[in-house]
C-alpha cells in the first residue's frame, strides 16, 4: 500500500462505508487488504506478536548496554565567525580549547581552604588548567577551570568532581559556588515529573473507558514503543550527530502520541463490540479504520519533524531523526502490539460510558456558528499578541533556579565584576594584528592582554561586555565588533556561538514554516479532495502557532508566572520555535484528520454539509478532547522538569494542544465549516475526476 493511497483511504471511504450504527461508522475491512491481513495475523498470532515485541525490547536493551548509546552535541555552524574562532583557538592552544567553568568564592581571597581546593581541582582528570584571577571585587574572587573537551564530549564525572571539591571548601564566612556551561549541564536535572503526567493520563483513560484494562493498554503500548524507539535512536547516534537532549524530547513526543494513537484504536474497537461484532472482527475493523488513520497521522508527524532537515543544522537534524524514530515505533506498536493485546483481554476492555453532552454541543455549533467563530478568533488573537515582542536567543545561567550552584556563581560574579563576566568573548586574530581596535568599541567593560600562540601566528584577547550574555545589547556588541575589526580577526566564545546560531535559525524560520504549511496542505488536499479544508487547516495551524508562541513569550520572556515554574526571564531558546512548529503541525494534523474524516464520511453518504459537520463534531469531540487532555498533562509535566528549553517546549505543546482541541477543532473549525456550506467539499474538475 502506497503512502498516498493510505492518505486517500483514511478519509475517502466511499468504497468502504456500508452502514452507520449507534453514531459510529462501520467499515468493510476488505477496503485495504494489507492492513486487514496484518490485523488478522496479529489477532491470530497474538502471543507470538507480544513475544516478538518483548524480545525486541529486551534485545535492544541488551545490545545498547554492550555497545552504548552515542549522543553528541554539535552546535557549531560551519563558515560562521564563532566556529572559525574556535578552530583557531584549538590550533593555537589545543590544551585550552575545551570548556571553561568558574569557581567563585566570597570571603578571604587568599583562603587556605580555597588554595587547597584549587590544587585538588587541578589534579582532576580532564582538567587541563586552573588559573586564579588576580582581581578581587566586593569580596569576591574567582578561578577559571579549563577542561580538555567541549559539550557532550566532556566527562560528566570530571565536572562533578570539580563541583564536589569546590563545595567541600565551604566554611563559615566562605561561600563557594561553581558556574559555567559544563556545570549548568551537569546540575540541571531532567527530574521525574513525567510520572505526574502518566498518572494524570491514567486517570483520564479510566474516566473515558470506565475500565482498568482499557486504561492500561494504551500506557503499556506507548511505553513499549518509547523504550524501543529510544534504544534505536541511541544506536542511530553512531551514524549521525544526535543531541544529548534527544531522549527527553523523544519521551515527550512518544508518550503523548503513543497514548493518543492507542486511545483512538481502543475506542473504535469498543464501539465495534457494542454494535455486536465479535472480538476478532471488532479488532480487525478498528485497525483497518482507526489504525489506518494512525498510520497517516504518524506519517504526518514524521514529515513535519523531518522538515527540520531543510535547516541544515546537524543539532536539529539529530533531534528530528531520533524523534521520528520514536514516532515510527509508536505507529508500529499501535497496529501490531495493541491488536494482539486486545485479542488477549477480549471483552474485558469494555466499560461504562455516558454520551450526550457532545451531541448537544454539536447542535449548538450548527445554530450559532458566527458567534462561536468570532469568540474563538478573539481568544486566539488575544493570546497571540505577545508574539510581537518575541526575541530569540539563549538564556544564560541567570535564569536557573536561585538555589543552584550555577546560579549562585553567576550572581556572585555579576555582583563583583559586572554581568558581562559571565559571557566573555574570545577575539582571535591570524596573523595577530588589528586586535588594538577592540578597545575602541562601545559596550566593553574590560579587554585582557593579547596572548600569542607558541609560534606567534595567532593572537587572542578576552573581551568582557558591559551586559549579560543573554542581553540584547551583547548581541549588538558582537555585531559592532565584527563591523569594525579587519577580516583576519574573528569574534568567538560561547556567547558569540549562541548569537550566530540564533541568527541562522531566525533567518531560516520563514522557509521552514512555508515548507511544513505547504506539505500539510497538500496532504489534506489529497485526503479530502478539497481546496477549502486544507486552506482552513493552514490558517488554523498558523493561528494556533501564533497563540502558542504568545503564551511562551508571556511566561518565559515577560515573566508572567515564571516564579511559579522556577524559571527566570530571558530570550526564547533559538531552537524552540522550529521544534515547536514541527511537532505542533504534526499533532494538529491528527485531530484535523480525525474530525474532518468523520465529517467527510457523512458528507459522502448524505451530501448534507450541516449534517456532516454536526455528526462529525458529535462523534469525534469526546475522543479528541480526551486525547488532548492526556497530551496536555503529559506535555505539561515536562514544564516542571528543571530544564528551561524542555519547559518551553512542554508548556508550548500543552498550550497548543489545549487550544487546538478545545478552541479550534470543537469551536472554530466546525463553525467555519457550517458557514462555508457545500464549498467545503469543492475541488476543481481536473482533480475530482482523477484517481489517487
Amino acid at each position: 500500500m502506497t503512502f498516498v493511497h493510505a492518505i486517500g483511504e483514511v478519509a475517502d471511504c466511499r468504497c468502504d462505508l456500508v452502514t452507520r450504527c449507534a453514531g459510529e461508522v462501520r467499515f468493510d475491512t476488505k477496503g485495504d487488504l494489507t492492513v486487514n491481513a496484518l490485523a488478522r495475523w496479529c489477532v491470530r498470532r497474538r502471543f507470538l506478536v507480544i513475544g516478538l515485541w518483548l524480545v525486541a525490547l529486551l534485545g535492544l536493551g541488551a545490545a545498547q548496554s554492550s555497545a552504548g548509546a552515542a549522543y553528541h552535541d554539535n552546535v557549531t555552524i560551519p563558515g560562521s565567525e564563532s566556529t572559525t574562532a574556535l578552530a583557531l583557538l584549538e590550533q593555537a592552544f589545543p590544551n585550552q580549547a575545551g570548556e571553561i567553568d568558574t569557581v567563585v568564592w566570597r570571603g578571604d581571597p587568599q583562603s587556605v581552604r580555597m588554595t587547597e581546593a584549587l590544587a585538588k581541582i587541578a589534579q582532576v582528570e580532564h582538567v587541563t588548567r586552573v588559573e586564579r584571577a588576580q582581581q578581587v571585587s566586593n569580596g569576591i574572587t574567582y578561578a577559571t577551570v579549563t577542561f580538555d573537551a567541549l559539550g557532550s564530549d566532556l566527562s560528566k564525572d570530571a565536572v562533578k568532581q570539580v563541583i564536589d571539591i569546590a563545595h567541600a571548601a565551604r566554611a563559615p564566612g566562605l561561600d563557594v559556588a561553581v558556574g559555567g556551561p559544563a556545570v549548568g549541564e551537569v546540575t540541571q536535572e531532567a527530574g521525574h515529573s513525567v510520572l505526574y503526567g502518566l498518572i494524570a493520563a491514567a486517570v483520564i483513560l479510566l474516566l473515558a473507558f470506565g475500565s482498568i484494562l482499557g486504561m492500561l493498554l494504551p500506557i503499556v503500548v506507548a511505553a513499549v514503543a518509547l523504550g524501543c524507539g529510544l534504544l534505536v535512536a541511541g544506536f542511530a547516534g553512531h551514524l549521525v550527530d544526535i543531541a544529548t537532549s534527544a531522549p527527553i524530547l523523544g519521551t515527550l513526543i512518544g508518550l503523548g502520541v503513543g497514548i493518543d494513537y492507542a486511545l483512538f484504536i481502543v475506542t473504535r474497537h469498543r464501539n465495534g463490540l457494542k454494535t455486536g461484532l465479535s472480538t476478532g472482527e471488532s479488532i480487525v475493523t478498528a485497525v483497518t479504520t482507526s489504525g489506518r488513520a494512525v498510520v497517516f497521522a504518524g506519517g504526518t508527524v514524521c514529515v513535519a519533524l523531518l522538515g527540520l532537515l531543510v535547516l541544515d543544522v546537524s543539532f536539529l537534524a539529530g533531534l528530528a531523526i531520533s524523534s521520528a524514530i520514536v514516532v515510527v515505533m509508536t505507529v508500529a506498536t499501535s497496529v501490531t502490539l495493541l491488536p494482539a493485546l486486545l485479542a488477549v483481554v477480549g471483552k474485558r476492555v469494555m466499560g461504562r460510558r455516558k454520551d450526550g453532552a457532545w451531541n448537544r454541543w454539536a447542535a449548538f455549533t450548527e445554530r450559532r456558528p458566527k458567534a462561536l467563530a468570532v469568540t474563538a478568533a478573539i481568544v486566539m488573537v488575544a493570546l497571540a499578541v505577545p508574539i510581537l515582542s518575541l526575541r530569540l536567543g539563549f538564556a544564560d545561567q541567570g535564569t536557573q533556579p536561585p538555589s543552584s550552584t550555577a546560579r549562585k556563581a553567576y550572581d556572585m560574579l555579576a555582583d563583583g565584576f559586572g554581568p558581562g563576566i559571565n559571557g566573555p568573548l574570545q577575539v582571535v586574530a591570524q596573523p595577530p594584528h588589528g586586535l588594538d581596535r577592540v578597545a575602541t568599541v562601545e559596550g566593553i567593560a574590560h579587554v585582557g592582554p593579547v596572548v600569542l600562540s607558541p609560534d606567534g601566528s595567532i593572537g587572542v584577547v578576552q573581551v568582557i561586555p558591559t551586559t549579560s550574555p543573554q542581553d540584547e545589547a551583547t548581541s549588538e556588541l558582537i555585531t559592532r565588533l565584527r563591523a569594525v575589526l579587519p577580516d583576519n580577526v574573528h569574534v568567538g566564545g560561547m556567547t558569540a556561538l549562541n548569537d550566530d546560531f540564533t541568527g541562522l535559525l531566525a533567518g531560516k524560520l520563514p522557509l521552514f514554516l512555508a515548507i511544513i504549511v505547504l506539505l500539510g496542505g497538500l496532504l489534506l488536499m489529497f485526503a479530502f479532495r478539497s481546496l477549502l479544508i486544507p486552506l482552513t487547516a493552514a490558517v488554523m495551524n498558523l493561528l494556533a502557532a501564533a497563540a502558542t508562541f504568545g503564551v511562551v513569550v508571556a511566561v518565559f520572556q515577560w515573566g508572567w508566572g515564571a516564579d511559579l515554574l522556577d524559571v527566570g526571564t530571558g530570550p526564547i531558546e533559538a531552537f524552540t520555535p522550529v521544534l515547536l512548529l514541527s511537532i505542533l503541525f504534526g499533532l494538529s494534523m491528527d485531530y484535523q484528520v480525525f474530525l474532518v474524516s468523520r465529517m467527510h464520511e457523512e458528507w459522502i453518504r448524505t451530501k448534507d454539509n450541516s449534517r456532516a459537520v454536526t455528526v462529525g463534531v458529535a462523534d469525534t469531540s469526546r475522543v479528541i478532547t480526551a486525547a488532548a487532555a492526556i497530551m496536555i498533562f503529559v506535555f505539561g509535566s515536562f514544564v516542571l522538569g528543571g530544564q528551561r528549553f524542555v519547559a518551553e517546549i512542554g508548556l508550548g505543546l500543552a498550550v497548543a494542544i489545549a487550544l487546538d482541541a478545545f478552541v479550534l477543532r470543537t469551536m472554530l473549525v466546525p463553525a467555519l465549516m457550517h458557514m462555508f456550506g457545500r464549498a467545503n467539499w469543492w475541488m476543481p474538475r481536473w482533480h475530482s475526476t482523477s484517481k489517487i
